[in-house]
């Protein structure tokens, strides 16, 4: 099916901020006290809302529900795929515990050929709202990409990145698959790269579990906010540039100018995932 006749479809889902999620979340990430406007979702939080919620006998091999014809997302027979970026705009507060709607809609699917073959490059706007106000409190653009699958034999070697110039202020850590486990489970992500070692490396062509590249995103945004406690951010945007496999080293950096953060998560092979963030002044 021609992916191009799947742009404009729209898919509109109820939720709320449960506030076990965000205590979960801050668990996730090692905080006794977060460094969280109390009272208020931090930001990313709404990456905890609105979850998969696809019958065990409708889920594909990779863990993934099934796309069909009637989907939101393009029916394209290319198994991989990545979450491969955000922009995100934080418009207005969202209360922990209050109603919200998400209305995503699918701006752009563009088939490309590269390095690994055919690729589907699909965009989604979604549009957060607090449910009775007229303006959304979150718009974000999030670019997903669809891949061939790989051939058969040992996983490609992926190529060094130079991290360039040292961040003045860093942060370590190894994401391990307790880690992986855990941010899957809190966003009901069933993709086995995530957990199934055998899967990962049997069918997809991985040497380890891949970390999750909202989980790179929101550790960077919370290296960020354990800087800047309570920060504002109005702003968010990530790029993912190679993956980071369970026990890898992490090195999260950043850099400020003002307002703005520039953001970097690196490992053994170089970069990571790039990311800009802006607070209120």
């Amino acid at each position: 099916m021609d992916p191009q006749r799947f742009v404009g479809r729209r898919e509109v889902l109820h939720d709320l901020v449960d506030p076990a999620r965000i205590a979960r979340l801050a668990a996730t990430l090692d905080h006794a006290s977060p460094p969280w406007t109390p009272g208020i979702a931090p930001p990313l939080a709404h990456w905890l809302c609105f979850l998969p919620d696809a019958p065990q006998g409708a889920i594909g091999p990779d863990g993934h529900p099934r796309r069909s014809d009637s989907g939101l997302l393009p029916n394209v027979d290319l198994p991989r795929r990545m979450w491969a970026g955000s922009r995100i705009g934080f418009h207005s507060d969202i209360p922990i515990g209050a109603s919200i709607t998400r209305t995503s809609t699918l701006i752009a699917a563009t088939p490309k050929t590269g390095r690994s073959g055919a690729m589907l490059f699909a965009t989604v706007r979604h549009e957060i709202a607090i449910d009775g106000d007229d303006a959304p409190a979150i718009v974000e653009e999030q670019d997903i990409v669809y891949r061939e699958a790989p051939p058969p034999g040992p996983s490609q070697a992926r190529r060094a990145a130079d991290p360039g110039e040292a961040d003045p202020v860093v942060r370590t850590l190894i994401p391990d698959a307790v880690l992986l486990f855990r941010y899957s489970a809190l966003t009901f992500n069933g993709h086995r790269i995530h957990y199934d070692r055998d899967y990962a490396r049997d069918e997809e062509g991985y040497p380890g579990l891949v970390v999750q590249g909202p989980l790179l995103a929101t550790l960077l945004i919370d290296h960020l906010l354990r800087q800047k406690p309570a920060g504002r951010i109005v702003r968010y945007g990530f790029r993912a540039q190679s993956p980071l496999f369970d026990g890898e080293p992490l090195t999260l950096g950043l850099k400020r100018d003002g307002n703005q953060t520039a953001l970097r998560a690196i490992g053994p092979a170089g970069i990571v995932m790039t990311a800009e963030a802006e607070i209120a002044g």
